[in-house]
């Protein structure tokens, strides 16, 4: 018999539940909603990420075979692939916005004394700009070029650690681009 807590759970405990809660009481993120709270959803998605599950198909099998331990994930009963579908669509992304950015602020002070094998007297970042397929049939909002769905995802990385200092996702005609700026100019 299984022991202590699962090791999704356990990643799951360095989310601020009470700033979670906050996030989605602003963006109404549980209005008219009765059995797939934003939590619900959040730990689906998690789950997939850490899991490596490829489809809401692959997500709804993967997590109706482990039925019994739903409750110990925190997830209230069985998850079907159109409620999935349905939140996913549905609810405010700012929600995942302003928790992502809340994280990644919590967790830069961690790796800040990290030594990167880097002898750098100044700050360095790196700015990265990833355009990201998408089929035309299934993602008409993102047309890029005449039979192209893309988005692209603009990353600013500091070189003396993993975590990113910024990341936005745009449309894929968009070209993000700072002028050059002197040391401790203000940049994030």
């Amino acid at each position: 018999m299984h022991q202590g807590k699962f090791v999704l759970a356990q990643v799951l405990s360095f989310v601020p539940d009470r700033h979670f809660r906050h996030l989605v009481a602003k963006y109404q993120g549980d209005y008219k909603v009765s059995t797939f709270s934003c939590w619900d959803q959040f730990v689906c998605r998690a789950f997939a990420q850490v899991t490596y599950r490829e489809s809401l198909r692959d997500i709804e099998g993967c997590l109706r075979s482990r039925t019994p331990d739903l409750y110990h994930l925190g997830l209230r009963g069985q998850v079907s692939r159109s409620t999935l579908a349905d939140a996913n669509e549905q609810r405010d992304w700012r929600i995942d916005a302003e928790l992502a950015q809340d994280l990644i602020a919590r967790a830069r002070p961690l790796y800040a004394t990290e030594d990167w094998g880097l002898d750098l007297e100044q700050t360095v970042y790196a700015f990265d700009s990833t355009t990201l397929d998408l089929c035309l049939a299934l993602f008409p909002w993102a047309r890029f070029r005449q039979h192209k769905a893309a988005i692209k995802f603009h990353t600013l990385l500091d070189v003396r650690g993993p975590i990113p200092t910024f990341a936005i996702l745009t449309e894929g005609k968009t070209a993000l681009r700072r002028t050059p700026c002197k040391p401790n100019c203000g940049l994030p």
